[in-house]
């Protein structure tokens, strides 16, 4: 397959729009059904998702996908038929295997202040695993600057959350102007700007809030953060 750096603005995300969210999604979703664009390698969600205060996802059921959950902006609460409880804030990963099925909510706990968050929907290696859930700060090591990992199946990986697949990595990293990280060289990688602005160094190409690029065998490239408090979200698959 030719290398591709496909290039995809945050406005031609479908959008969904209700009283108490506003939401983007990268690939089909729900009602956004467009078979030529069903995900990227093994990441098939990707939804950058503003809930209104004191309000939220009701119970609703999941099988056989890797969930992993990060907040940008507030406060998610989460329960889950397996007795789970967690409160997720900046900086907090948090990953849901559905597995052989599980139901869950997500609440906004705020009575004021909405929250953001961005949830990516992942395969999973094998099928029909008992439900789980797990969360990690990784607060301290985004203070470093670089990629840090964050969700991985892959053994050779440490520190992140682990998914029940083998061979997916999710990556964040928080950016000051002038810094520089170099995405993963893998078959597919994903990159998602959560904040802020950056560019792509080749091909020369400038991304922000909500812009994406699919990179497909496109090897190791170079990002340039331009403005203080760039945050990315990176997912290499194979």
């Amino acid at each position: 397959m030719s290398p591709t750096v496909d290039v995809r603005p945050a406005g031609s995300r479908f959008h969904t729009q209700l009283g108490w969210l506003d939401s983007w999604h990268s690939f089909s979703f729900g009602h956004h059904a467009d078979p030529t664009n069903v995900g990227h390698g093994l990441l098939l969600v990707s939804n950058d998702d503003v809930v209104a205060p004191a309000t939220g996802f009701g119970a609703h059921p999941h099988r056989d996908m890797e969930i992993v959950t990060w907040v940008l902006e507030g406060r998610l609460e989460h329960r889950d038929s397996e007795g789970n409880v967690g409160e997720l804030y900046p900086g907090l990963a948090q990953r849901m295997s559905a597995g052989t099925g599980i139901r869950h909510s997500e609440m906004n706990p705020d009575p004021d202040v909405p929250v953001r968050l961005v949830q990516m929907w992942v395969r999973p290696d094998t099928l029909g695993v008992a439900p789980s859930y797990e969360q990690l700060d990784v607060v301290d090591r985004l203070s470093g600057g670089g990629l840090v990992a964050v969700a991985s199946g892959d053994p050779e990986v440490d520190g992140a959350i682990r998914i029940h697949q083998r061979d997916a990595t999710m990556w964040v990293a928080r950016l000051d102007t002038g810094a520089t990280v170099e995405l993963p060289s893998a078959p597919h990688v994903h990159l998602f700007v959560a904040t802020g602005s950056l560019r792509l160094d080749e091909p020369d190409v400038a991304l922000d809030r909500g812009d994406a690029v699919r990179l497909t065998d496109a090897g190791a490239l170079g990002l340039t953060a331009v403005q203080d408090g760039t945050e990315i979200i990176v997912w290499e698959t194979a």
